[in-house]
């Protein structure tokens, strides 16, 4: 009977180890800390060190803000967007749909990235593509985990 028993809890033991969730490295709070655009044959960085820029990724949804960092009082340079919406991740490509976004004309857009993360840096590149507005560009950002 005893071991019966004990054959039992090592069976539900393994079973309950084996249904964990596997953690998702995107998950978590992420700053910018560099960005570039490709557009035709010039690239040029979009990272301004006046503002701060986070990322904010669960387990289905993510989320940015960005916003200035002198609280909006200097009106030529105060700053606030934010979006966010629904991800998928499949290996290394990450799919934004931006459900939300300041900008309603972004909205519904669907942008590919390939991720990489490396230590606490996280890099996603890809294509962002807006027709109505004409965007069509290459994008690398860098971010680091708060």
């Amino acid at each position: 009977m005893k071991k019966a028993i004990s054959i039992l809890v090592l069976i539900i033991c393994t079973t309950a180890c084996n249904t964990e969730k596997k953690q998702n490295p995107l998950e978590g709070t992420w700053r910018l800390i560099s960005a570039e655009t490709t557009e035709k044959d010039s690239t040029f960085s979009t990272f301004n060190p006046k503002t701060k820029m986070i990322k904010i990724i669960n387990d289905t949804h993510f989320a940015f803000f960005n916003h200035d960092l002198n609280n909006g009082k200097d009106s030529t340079n105060a700053v606030f967007f934010g979006g966010g919406g629904k991800y998928t991740l499949k290996d290394s490509i990450y799919t934004e749909n931006l459900e939300f976004f300041n900008n309603r004309q972004w909205e519904n857009g669907k942008f590919e990235f390939v991720v990489k993360i490396k230590n606490d840096t996280l890099t996603q590149k890809g294509v962002e593509k807006v027709e109505k507005l004409g965007i069509d560009r290459i994008i690398t950002e860098k971010y680091v985990r708060e």
